[in-house]
């Protein structure tokens, strides 16, 4: 699926796969995320994402009023503030996909998939 803008200069259409990327990379920078999660449907298990593959941690869905909903599944660092990570990353993700393309973004939404121990 494509999300666009359009104005009276013509339309501007970004792939999915573009907008899951730089939510992705924004979402690693947080402090406390060590990456992000994709369900194994064959054993129901969490894995952990290598950074080429971080758009699958990421689902996006484009409103009729053209505003971006952002879900990212993630994984975190034992012994961090669950609540703090998960605000500080909503606040980045929404600040750098809509500087980056100019869409507005309404919600993002944290999924902790998994907790890693060192």
């Amino acid at each position: 699926m494509q999300s666009k803008i359009k104005n009276d200069l013509g339309t501007i259409t970004f792939e999915n796969e573009v907008l899951a990327r730089i939510a992705g990379l924004s979402a690693m920078e947080c402090y406390g995320v060590v990456g992000m999660a994709a369900k194994s449907i064959k054993d129901g298990l969490v894995h952990l994402l290598k950074i080429e593959s971080l758009s699958k941690g990421v689902k996006l869905e484009t409103l009729e009023t053209g505003e971006l909903v952002i879900d990212l599944h993630i994984i975190v660092e034992y012994g961090t503030n669950l609540v703090a990570i998960a605000n500080s990353l909503k606040d980045n993700v929404r600040y750098k996909v809509e500087e980056s393309v100019g869409m507005t973004v309404r919600d993002v939404n944290v999924f902790i998939e998994g907790v890693r121990i060192d």
